[in-house]
């Protein structure tokens, strides 16, 4: 059941339905799209060259719903949709297999709203994960459940007769199990795709909603006290998962509408380095670790927060001042999502790692004053 938290947290960051509206009869208008997509795995990792023997096949649907600015956030955004989508991709690779995935996303649109670039998050079920006896091969996915985030950069000619219209470009697909279980290199799937689009309300299609005039809004500095946690388990294969603790502390200020600046610190306490530390010590002298380090961390981070109303994506660049044992790099990133409840009160789930390698899915609740 664990393996299922982190979807059902992100899809309800995308239930914005709970949005609160300026108008009393708010229109919804839905479309569906269909594409099919044909790409090859990107080698961002040697380990995974066994792994590149085929151009990946595909199709993605999506349903969207619209907006034309009864919310006040939409018109901010040069009102996005925002849906769900379906992607089923085989990876032309014997231990690979098929994957199937489902997201939640947005579309924001530009070049008079003839195209637009979308980012969908959610989860993927590998048809053929890692097996020590069946499938050693693939040391791409450690996990039978993936999380999975997509990027598509799309020219959408919508109406084109009677509902229906085309739409082509490109996505970007990833597999990942965030280090929850090892082996986890992860794929990234580069493909074209071309497909159709079809408006179910194209018959009575509301008008957008000007924006009007922009006004100021900034907020005073606050204060911010954050528990994350998890369960992740090193590169070794095999030796198992363990729950890591991060302490964070920092203060953000809101400059306008959209935008939040924040600067802090973490505390780090990841339970798989004390197990790690005593193997390398044990079994691997020539790595000069004693199994006297510190297993604990301490990172100094910056970061922002871009606010859809009570919804932020979250990124962070942070650097470790405390550092006794060396592992990866001593710049780390998070990325994720954030959502507000009150404006005191607020959870997430982010993605901490060094560069493009994950180190654990956090869970987070937090405190603002």
């Amino acid at each position: 059941m664990k393996h299922f938290l982190p979807v059902l947290l992100i899809l309800s960051f995308l239930n914005l339905t709970a949005q609160e509206t300026d108008f009393t009869e708010e229109k919804k208008p839905i479309s569906l799209d269909a594409s099919f997509f044909y790409g090859s795995i990107l080698e961002h990792n040697p380990d995974i060259n066994h792994l590149i023997t085929g151009h990946p096949t595909g199709f993605l649907l999506s349903y969207n719903r619209k907006t034309y600015g009864f919310n006040e956030w939409e018109r901010r955004y040069n009102y996005p949709d925002w849906g769900f989508s379906m992607a089923y991709q085989n990876l032309h690779n014997e231990y690979l297999g098929e994957n199937i995935s489902f997201y939640g996303h947005f579309n924001f649109y530009f070049l008079n709203r003839n195209a637009y670039f979308r980012i969908g998050q959610g989860f993927a079920v590998a048809g053929s994960p890692y097996d020590a006896e069946t499938n050693y091969q693939n040391n791409a996915y450690g996990t039978k459940l993936l999380s999975s985030t997509y990027i598509a950069l799309q020219y959408n000619k919508q109406n084109l007769y009677k509902g229906f219209g085309l739409n082509a470009g490109f996505t970007i697909i990833h597999y990942s199990n965030a280090n929850l279980r090892a082996p986890n290199n992860s794929t990234n799937t580069f493909a074209f795709n071309v497909g159709a689009n079809y408006n179910l309300d194209y018959k009575d299609m509301p008008d957008f909603i000007p924006e009007g005039e922009r006004t100021k809004y900034t907020e005073p500095i606050h204060y911010n006290l954050v528990l994350r946690g998890g369960v992740n388990e090193s590169d070794i294969v095999g030796q198992g998962q363990f729950p890591f603790l991060v302490v964070s502390a920092f203060a953000d200020k809101r400059i306008n509408h959209k935008s939040t600046l924040v600067a802090g610190t973490d505390v780090f306490f990841a339970y798989f380095f004390k197990e790690l530390i005593k193997l390398q010590a044990a079994s691997f002298p020539e790595l000069g670790v004693s199994g006297d380090e510190d297993w604990k961390r301490v990172g100094l981070f910056i970061g922002h927060e871009l606010r859809f109303n009570k919804i932020a994506f979250v990124s962070h660049l942070g650097y470790y001042i405390y550092y006794p044992y060396e592992f990866e790099n001593r710049l780390y990133n998070r990325l994720g999502l954030k959502r507000y409840f009150t404006d005191d009160i607020f959870a997430s789930v982010t993605v901490k790692a060094h560069g493009a390698k994950a180190e654990g899915v956090e869970f987070s609740v937090g405190y603002r004053f």
